[in-house]
């Protein structure tokens, strides 16, 4: 065994003289493997060995590269444009189911602080606002038909007064229009018609529908995910830029959530004032006509004016004061809601300087329309607080 060490240590302690013609022999294999090697670093470098010479510069600023590039660049934008126009009313259903989302939101935060679990309160407010969707469709659709029925009735006595008009009777003598008249509905060409029209307005009943189910459901998933969905949108930011970016983009959704309800707020207010005015002054289908004024008071600018003039025109069919009545009762209630309810309700929420607001609506309901310029102001709203907490304060920084 001891004979055995020292012949390793021997072995291992060899002669340095060794080492170095050991280390002399493998550069000179080294140097000779270079040589035989033709695809060596150095001779890569200098094209020495390449079968095909040394690569040149990359042909990136030619004018062929530029014109291809440009080309592909346009085809892209071109592409994106279609896609945006072809997904555009989709677009639009999710940009109002996210807006109605975040305005109620803060109904549900509302129904969380007094200690009801996040999904009950989701649950709450959505069977509320399906039971307004229902409560709408069960005022308007009776009062429709009705219409429609008394229409259908009193069609004779309308044919029988225009004849024993004067002028229409002088018309007629002139250019035949009653004869003209009956050619046109014992010919096949009213019915066509008729069924055409009967097939776009049932195409247009079902598309509403359809369309507002998946806003509702749409509606219901973006109110379950917003705060998984914020929680995204904000780790999405660098982390050292992070918390001032939720911060601005908290209170972005808490302005828009309040101009969301205070705006639901007002228009509910029309809607039962409307109902008691058309009640006490007689006039027929007063819950309909008082939804509708709430639902068109929903619009900025234009909304109220709308509803108003429904409701009037439907008052002609009382009696003359009561038209006037119902004039002057809108005029009054539209200065009242401009200066005194509205600035109470939206003193908290959102405070946009009325031309912004004008210009934001006209802006919003000329490329969207309606859906545009319900989505103007709160957009406007959001434009200002960043306008107000980071471009102005960098712009005085240099």
């Amino acid at each position: 065994m001891h004979e055995t060490r020292s012949d390793v240590a021997a072995a291992t302690t060899s002669d340095p003289h060794d080492r170095r013609d050991d280390s002399h022999d493998r550069a000179d294999d080294e140097s000779q493997r270079h040589r035989e090697d033709p695809g060596d670093s150095r001779g890569r470098k200098d094209g020495v060995g390449l079968p095909f010479g040394r690569p040149g510069r990359p042909i990136s600023g030619t004018p062929f590269t530029f014109g291809f590039t440009a080309a592909l660049g346009v085809l892209s934008a071109w592409l994106l444009v279609q896609a945006l126009t072809a997904t555009g009313s989709v677009l639009i259903v999710i940009s109002m189911a996210l807006f109605l989302a975040v305005g109620l939101n803060p109904v549900v935060e509302w129904l969380q602080q007094r200690g009801v679990a996040r999904r009950l309160a989701i649950a709450a407010v959505f069977l509320l606002v399906i039971a307004c969707f229902t409560g709408f469709a069960f005022a308007i659709v009776p009062a429709l038909s009705d219409q429609a029925g008394q229409f259908v009735k009193q069609l004779p006595s309308y044919v029988a007064q225009l004849q024993n008009n004067p002028q229409v009777r002088e018309l007629d003598q002139r250019y035949g229009l009653l004869e003209r008249g009956a050619q046109y509905l014992t010919s096949g060409q009213l019915g066509q018609q008729l069924f055409g029209g009967i097939l776009g307005v049932a195409s247009i009943v079902i598309s509403a529908v359809f369309t507002t189910l998946t806003l509702l459901i749409l509606t219901l998933y973006f109110l379950a995910a917003l705060p998984s969905i914020t929680r995204t949108g904000y780790r999405l930011v660098p982390k050292s830029r992070r918390p001032r970016v939720q911060m601005l983009g908290d209170e972005i959704l808490r302005r828009v959530g309040g101009y969301v309800a205070g705006n639901l707020l007002i228009s509910l207010i029309a809607g039962v004032t409307t109902f008691i005015f058309l009640s006490i002054a007689g006039v027929p289908y007063a819950l309909p006509l008082s939804i509708i004024v709430a639902i068109t008071d929903l619009i900025p600018l234009i909304g109220a004016g709308i509803g108003a003039a429904i409701a009037t025109l439907s008052a002609l069919f009382v009696s003359l004061p009561v038209t006037i009545a119902t004039l002057v009762f809108f005029i009054v209630y539209q200065q009242v809601e401009n200066y005194w309810i509205a600035p109470k309700v939206m003193k908290s929420s959102v405070d946009v300087p009325a031309a912004t607001t004008i210009v934001a609506a006209l802006i919003g309901g000329t490329l969207l329309g309606v859906v545009g310029a319900l989505l103007a102001i709160p957009a406007a709203a959001a434009l200002q607080l960043i306008v107000a907490e980071v471009v102005l304060p960098r712009q005085e920084r240099h």
